[in-house]
């Protein structure tokens, strides 16, 4: 399977793509989304439909996906980390978090 069918990216400005298949830890893909090209090791197993960091998020920095906020980062995330809720917290219907970070 090509690069391009293992994962989905949908804005340039995305920090993550989501896994269109399991994919094991220390693969090495390019992320490719319309202008931008990112080269990325994976760090952990991710699992279909789970996320992975295409960019350095640093801890309190905003987590965009599909060109969406949809949480922040509680601690820092490395490229190729898998991104979940070990380490973001969401933002989606918490108006208490809105306009935050």
């Amino acid at each position: 399977m090509s690069d391009k069918n293992k994962t989905v990216m949908m804005k340039p400005h995305d920090k993550v793509a989501v896994a269109l298949t399991d994919i094991e830890s220390g693969v090495s893909l390019e992320v490719v989304c319309q202008e931008k090209t990112f080269h990325v090791t994976l760090k952990d197993p991710i699992a279909f439909g789970h996320k992975f960091a295409v960019a350095p998020i640093r801890e309190g920095e905003d987590i965009v996906k599909y060109g969406e906020v949809i949480g922040v980062a509680i601690k820092d995330i490395d490229v190729g980390a898998h991104v979940h809720v070990h380490n973001l917290e969401g933002k989606r219907g918490r108006g208490d978090k809105i306009g935050k970070h």
